[in-house]
């Protein structure tokens, strides 16, 4: 199924979508290949490690977070980027309240469907 966003995303017209645990998103655009979510941590919320099939890219435009990828830890702060591989377990945990940029390919059909949130691991995908 063609799925897409629109061509234009204000985001000062959106509202924050919560998720609980500190954690809020918006969506930033996205079709069939790739999706862009921006993401806001409360200082001391936390991706739990989870996994999942999509590569995904991160840009930290705000903040500082303490990211653990495949058992390796590291402090990432504003300006930073992070690249996960497909399937390896990840997490981050804000240490100063801030925002992820993150990219995934492909587009992650359970943000859209509200399947499941990963950001807390309660839907891992082989």
């Amino acid at each position: 199924m063609e799925r897409k966003s629109e061509k234009y995303i204000l985001t000062d017209q959106m509202e924050w979508e919560e998720l609980g645990g500190g954690v809020s998103r918006k969506f930033l655009g996205w079709d069939n290949q790739i999706m862009m979510v921006k993401v806001k941590f409360e200082k001391g919320a936390e991706g739990t490690p989870h996994h999942h099939f999509h590569t995904q890219a991160t840009y930290c435009a705000e903040g500082k977070f303490e990211f653990t990828i495949d058992g390796v830890k590291q402090i990432v702060k504003a300006g930073d980027g992070v690249y996960i591989e497909p399937s390896l377990v990840h997490g981050a945990i804000c240490l100063e309240e801030g925002i992820l940029i993150d990219v995934f390919s492909p587009v992650r059909e359970d943000f859209l469907t509200g399947e499941g949130v990963s950001y807390f691991g309660d839907k891992e995908e082989a």
